[in-house]
């Protein structure tokens, strides 16, 4: 008895792909231009003042500087680096011993105006 091969099943064509479109030439990247609210000077209250100065600042010097104080003090926490371990001149501005980083920004606004 011979043995019957099966017919392989019949290809079906590819589809016939499309021209890619023309790509057009990419415009040149434009300056970004700092937002003016983030830009404005603000005074800071007394509390903050003691670390960031007296002098009017614009919101992100204020977070630059904080910033500065926390790292130069060692307050970050070693184990969760996302809380600040507040000492007595950041206890003022925050209103608790321990502050996430994501609310500080909103804790040191209250002492902006």
């Amino acid at each position: 008895m011979a043995t019957a091969k099966k017919a392989a099943p019949a290809k079906k064509a590819a589809p016939a792909k499309k021209a890619a479109p023309a790509k057009k030439a990419a415009a040149p990247a434009k300056k970004r231009t700092p937002n003016a609210a983030f830009m404005k000077a603000l005074t800071p209250s007394a509390a903050l003042a003691a670390i960031v100065g007296a002098a009017p600042l614009p919101r992100t010097d204020v977070t630059k500087k904080v910033w500065e104080y926390i790292k130069k003090n060692k307050l970050q926490d070693e184990l969760q680096k996302r809380v600040i371990n507040a000492d007595a001149k950041l206890k003022e501005i925050f209103g608790k011993a321990k502050a996430d980083m994501f609310e500080m920004t909103k804790l040191i606004n209250s002492h902006l105006k």
